[in-house]
């Protein structure tokens, strides 16, 4: 199955409330969702494009003056069914990128030092976000109190919360255990060399993966384990 094009219909979504330019709705995206959900000029305009030739939207053109024109797109009701029809499926599952935490899975081969600072950086870039989730909750109940789109809004704030107040705690934790794996006398495994056995090499040339069945190895730049 081709995978879903999911920018058309973020873009789909802010046409649902006003019409917008690209550049409206790249500016609407990052004053909004943009804790969570991102959306460059290179995505919005070829999915305005592709909504305009599908009439899910209607694209007019407004001229001034000494100025570039302006393409102001409308949704259409087909469109609004379109959108509709797409909150009804079922999300897919979410797969994420966290660089800190690739680089404490490979983290027996670095200076136990780098590893505890990359945690505190991690947990000060948390508590910035809370900061700024606290913020939005508070502008919300201040001045849309009366805007129907209000719980829904709030839902995804909350979530920002809970998930940075639980990534504090686990770093609070990693932490502690790291501190404790580099006391004196703290028994743990000791990077690898660099120089992998005989039995690895001719397992990598004849492009051999993990085996199936029980546990995966890992191969490193220090041999497999």
């Amino acid at each position: 199955m081709a995978r879903q094009n999911k920018s058309r219909y973020a873009v789909l979504g802010f046409l649902s409330w006003q019409p917008g330019s690209g550049y409206d709705i790249r500016r609407a995206i990052s004053e909004t969702v943009g804790n969570f959900w991102n959306e460059s000029y290179g995505q919005i305009y070829p999915a305005l494009r592709e909504l305009e030739r599908e009439g899910f939207a209607l694209r007019a053109v407004e001229r001034t003056a000494g100025k570039p024109d302006r393409h102001l797109y409308t949704i259409t009701e087909t469109g609004r069914r379109e959108l509709r029809r797409w909150l009804d499926q079922p999300c897919d599952p979410h797969i994420y990128r966290v660089e800190v935490l690739i680089k404490l899975f490979f983290g027996e081969q670095a200076r136990m030092e780098s590893s505890l600072a990359h945690l505190v950086r991690y947990r000060a870039e948390h508590e910035a976000l809370i900061a700024r989730y606290e913020a939005i909750r508070e502008h919300l109940l201040r001045d849309l109190r009366d805007d129907p789109r209000l719980p829904f809004w709030l839902l995804t704030v909350e979530c920002g919360l809970r998930v940075g107040r639980a990534y504090l705690g686990w770093c609070d934790d990693a932490t502690k255990e790291l501190q404790s794996l580099a006391a004196p006398g703290a028994v743990h495994a000791a990077p690898r060399s660099r120089t992998r056995p005989a039995r690895t090499r001719q397992v990598a040339r004849r492009g051999r993966g993990p085996e199936r069945g029980g546990t995966a190895r890992t191969k490193t730049k220090g041999g497999t384990r």
